[in-house]
């Protein structure tokens, strides 16, 4: 039998990759998104796919029935992708801002992952994968809110972990840094006059989605998953200089040049 997969955030970039891969790879994909639009284009594609709004309690609540009922209560993986970000120096960001940056990079994940927790601790075995960002390791200027949901996205994921042991079901997170999706043209910005955007060095490092395909693999189908998938160069090294240099070394590195 197919194993099933639900993937969060599959109109483009990341999602969409991954959906189309483990789909070619066998897998049973579910994906989701939010727009009309956007479901039509994967159901021409051959997807199975289910309206997911992350800020919407209802929204979320209803995917994950019908989710189940697709699956006959067997699914197996669920990979939290979707999100975005709001970029923009802490003092121009609104509470209404935050609430809406945490709801679909963390509430949204964490209301998701609890509907179908049962069903697939029922089974005894599973996945579920988070998609973090270097963001969840280091903060910089005009990125702290962004940062911040992340940073929370990796606490909750590690209770997580801790919390499904002696279940069988492991849970991942994968650290991309500069990956070229549409993803800084989408962001919000709270200064419009003085947007924040990536170093021109940050170029250079820059992969192709296609680069989180057999991280994915290794997440799902390795008896032993790694905790933390870290991917690209910028991650790796800011992992390692997070982790012997002191602050105020790394404020040095993060600070604004400019």
């Amino acid at each position: 039998m197919q194993k099933a997969i639900l993937i969060t955030g599959c109109s483009s970039g990341i999602g969409l990759v991954i959906a189309t891969d483990l789909k070619q790879r066998g897998y049973r994909v579910i994906a989701t998104c939010r727009k009309p639009a956007d479901i039509e284009t994967l159901q021409q594609k051959g997807f199975e796919v289910v309206k997911l709004d992350l800020d919407d309690s209802d929204s979320i609540k209803q995917a994950a029935e019908d989710v189940l009922a697709l699956t006959g209560g067997k699914l197996y993986a669920l990979f939290n992708n979707g999100g975005f970000g709001i970029y923009g120096r802490l003092n121009t960001i609104t509470r209404r801002q935050f609430e809406q940056q945490f709801s679909t990079n963390l509430f949204g994940a964490h209301e998701l992952t609890q509907h179908l927790l049962p069903a697939m601790i029922a089974q005894g075995e599973g996945r579920i994968i988070q998609t973090s960002s270097v963001m969840g390791i280091i903060s910089t200027p005009g990125r702290g809110l962004y940062a911040a949901s992340k940073y929370a996205l990796e606490a909750w994921s590690d209770a997580l972990r801790l919390e499904l042991h002696g279940t069988g079901i492991q849970v991942s997170l994968i650290e991309p840094g500069p990956i070229s999706t549409s993803f800084s043209q989408n962001v919000n910005q709270t200064q419009v006059d003085s947007p924040i955007h990536n170093p021109p060095v940050a170029k250079r490092f820059t992969l192709p989605p296609e680069v989180l395909i057999p991280v994915l693999h290794h997440a799902l189908e390795n008896p032993r998953a790694k905790i933390r998938y870290r991917v690209t160069m910028v991650t790796k090294l800011m992992a390692i200089c997070k982790r012997l240099l002191p602050d105020r070394c790394m404020d040095m590195i993060l600070r604004d040049k400019g």
